[in-house]
């Protein structure tokens, strides 16, 4: 989340005016993330947040907005989106896409507890079966096709061991296949900054806009990266066993792993690794213009990244 697209609210009322949600009472934009223009969004119908789509398209925004729907309507607490008086959940505003969904209520929990981590693990769990009724189809955006892609473009502002450290992640997870692996819609993104707390209560999960088709477990992997590590000091980024024995033990009692996803646990944790070092890589070294943005440290994953190659991984 961020703003690259100011809008003001003379600008937005004659947008606005074409959804049942009443009239504009504040706009505020949202200073987190590095993808979309986000804003907060009051008006005298509720509160909502704001979405004004920078790289995505008219015609892949269809996928994002309709998973949402699905899921919302499958019970899982996620913000679908609301859809204007002549049934679009989308329209152009400022020449780009946009979206207004409901503001779901709650915030971050960015020291998580025992309890916060099972909670999500089962949400991330009943979210994986609910989606298996999903028609929809996208392939994950940030999967081994763009990591290919994105690898040479920051491959010269890295240092030689950097470099060659890539490298070799890249030629590993090209010689792993995961044919075998339970597939379907994953969030990709499901970091501590993407869930919602309503006080003890979880309150949704939040910004799809990374969503596909992937394998469930690199769900998981993502999520036990970011729920499951040691945050601060000379281990920072190593996985804690017993977090991430109670957070695959939670969605195991929701949607069972099988033999085939042990097997790849600790692939797939590399692989979440390497998404999110490429990422953070690009958005560092060749960010787009904006305001309020602020890129993550690229070093945070390259540590993970080594972490999770040199010692074997927890499981349940």
């Amino acid at each position: 989340m961020a703003v690259f697209t100011p809008v003001t609210s003379e600008e937005l009322a004659p947008w606005l005016a074409g959804f049942d949600v009443g009239t504009l009472v504040r706009l505020d934009g949202i200073a987190a993330g590095i993808e979309n223009s986000n804003f907060f969004l009051s008006t005298t119908g509720g509160e909502f947040v704001l979405t004004i789509f920078e790289k995505l398209t008219s015609d892949e925004l269809p996928f994002y907005l309709d998973l949402t729907a699905h899921l919302a309507a499958s019970g899982i607490p996620c913000p679908g989106p609301i859809a204007d008086r002549a049934g679009r959940n989308f329209s152009m505003l400022k020449a780009k896409p946009a979206a207004i969904v409901r503001r779901l209520a709650g915030r971050s929990h960015m020291l998580p507890s025992a309890a916060d981590r099972t909670q999500v693990a089962a949400m991330l769990a009943r979210m994986h079966m609910a989606g298996a009724a999903f028609k929809g189809f996208r392939e994950n955006p940030r999967g081994p096709h763009w990591w290919a892609a994105t690898a040479p473009q920051v491959r010269p502002f890295m240092e030689p061991a950097a470099a060659a450290l890539l490298e070799s992640e890249l030629a590993f997870q090209a010689s792993h296949r995961h044919d075998r692996l339970p597939r379907g819609p994953v969030h990709a993104d499901l970091f501590r900054d993407n869930v919602l707390f309503d006080g003890a209560d979880l309150g949704g999960f939040i910004d799809f806009y990374f969503a596909g088709f992937d394998c469930l477990l690199f769900d998981v992997a993502v999520c036990v990266n970011d729920w499951c590590i040691v945050r601060d000091g000379p281990a920072a980024g190593e996985l804690v066993d017993e977090q991430v024995a109670e957070f695959l033990g939670a969605y195991h009692h929701v949607r069972a792993f099988g033999a085939e996803e042990r097997a790849a646990w600790d692939v797939m944790l590399r692989a979440g690794a390497l998404r999110f070092w490429l990422s953070r890589l690009f958005d560092f070294h060749l960010p787009r213009p904006g305001q309020l943005v602020t890129p993550h440290d690229p070093g945070h994953f390259e540590r993970i990244l080594a972490r999770r190659r040199n010692r074997v991984a927890p499981w349940m």
